[in-house]
This record gives structure tokens, sequence and C-alpha cells, in this order.
């Protein structure tokens, strides 16, 4: 059972390790709630790190996973494009001669 009120959610699967799913759940943007949950509760489709699902939670309890390809595509895509940015070094003064 996890602490969020009745509702949708959307959840992130952080990580899958010795058969434990690291889930994020979100609302509006925000971190609310995390919880280690067996990864054979999700939808085969979404069993992978970084999956995006909407969640219906009702008495602590997902009672529903909707796994979002597209929006998991989307939420990788971003973050390749980040760390590409970061990783990206600026010019150096030896560069500009």
């Amino acid at each position: 059972m996890i602490d969020l009120d009745d509702g949708t959610y959307t959840a992130v699967v952080d990580s899958i390790e010795d058969g434990l799913a690291t889930i994020f759940y979100e609302r509006t943007g925000e971190d609310v709630a995390s919880e280690l949950r067996d990864a054979t509760d999700l939808p085969e489709t979404g069993r992978h790190a970084d999956a995006l699902f909407t969640v219906d939670v009702s008495d602590g309890e997902v009672v529903e996973w909707t796994y979002q390809p597209a929006d998991t595509e989307e939420r990788q895509e971003a973050a390749q494009d980040r760390f590409d940015q970061l990783s990206s070094r600026p010019p150096s003064d030896d560069d500009a001669e």
C-alpha cells in the first residue's frame, strides 16, 4: 500500500533490479511518493526503466496501470537532449586561436 490519495497519477519506473521496480509517482509534475514493487505487477510492455504509466489509485492501491509509450519516448528524448547539452563543453580560449 502506498501513501497516495485516491485519483490519477503519473508513475515513472526508475529502475528494475532483482525483480523489483522502483517507481516514483507524480501529480502535476511534482514527485509525491515512491515505492518498490514486484516488476511482474506492471504491464509487460512497460517493464523497463523510464517507462511512464497513468495510474488510478483507490484506497491506497494502484487499481489500473496504463502504459504511455509516446510519453515514455518523449521523456527519454528530452532527457537525452539535456544530457547532450550538459556534456558538450563550452569553447575554451585556446579553441578561439
